[in-house]
């Protein structure tokens, strides 16, 4: 069996189980999912969620974000972790948004490149969860799942996203990276992989080895 009809096979399996795999931020604008998104690395989607809902009653546009006190802004994402390099990053991504893109975020991968703060990752989550453009998102459970499933053999996400592209279907880019994220919260967990329960052992390469 190709890699191709492996990926195949798993997406079948994870429709059923996760569907759609909502993104687990919490957002209402492509703003706020870009920042919310900012936030969450190294750190938790529920801990973001928590200081995200007090964070944009403070700051409701683009504007605001812009114009705030940078140590005002670090103590209020403070609890996220790598305070101090997020806010600032922020602000400059704001301040560009404004004076490049007419305070509204792009919807494309290379102008999303240029905002302080924003990787591939995040460029790509915002694309595909906003603007509807495929776009695969490398993220830590990404990364150790498709190698545990032999799917790449490379740690660095640019060479993992390329692998990616390569054996799932460009539709379900986006969607095959948040059912991972599932998948790894709920089955293949880095610290206590479920190999003898998980749905998808069959077809996973590195099974056998965890499941020892």
């Amino acid at each position: 069996m190709t890699k191709k009809e492996r990926v195949l096979k798993i997406i079948e399996i994870f429709d059923q189980l996760y569907g759609d795999a909502p993104c687990t931020l919490d957002f209402e604008t492509p703003l706020q999912l870009l920042i919310a998104t900012q936030l969450a690395a190294q750190c938790t989607d529920i801990r973001v969620n928590i200081v995200t809902r007090d964070l944009f009653k403070k700051y409701k546009s683009v504007e605001d974000f812009a114009n705030a006190n940078l140590a005002e802004l670090e103590q209020d994402v403070k609890s996220t972790g790598f305070y101090r390099n997020k806010a600032k990053n922020i602000i400059a991504c704001c301040r560009r948004i404004i004076s490049e893109f007419g305070g509204e975020v792009p919807g494309n991968l290379e102008d999303l490149l240029t905002l302080a703060g924003v990787g591939r990752k995040t460029a790509n989550l915002v694309l595909g969860d906003i603007f509807g453009i495929p776009g695969v998102v490398v993220d830590t459970h990404a990364t150790r799942i498709s190698n545990l499933l032999g799917l790449t053999k490379h740690s660095e996400p640019y060479k993992i996203e390329l692998d990616l592209q390569k054996v799932v279907p460009r539709e379900r880019w986006g969607k095959f990276c948040r059912q991972m994220v599932f998948h790894g919260r709920e089955y293949c967990i880095a610290r206590r992989p479920k190999c003898d329960i998980c749905p998808i052992s069959e077809f996973c390469p590195a099974a056998k080895t965890l499941s020892k």
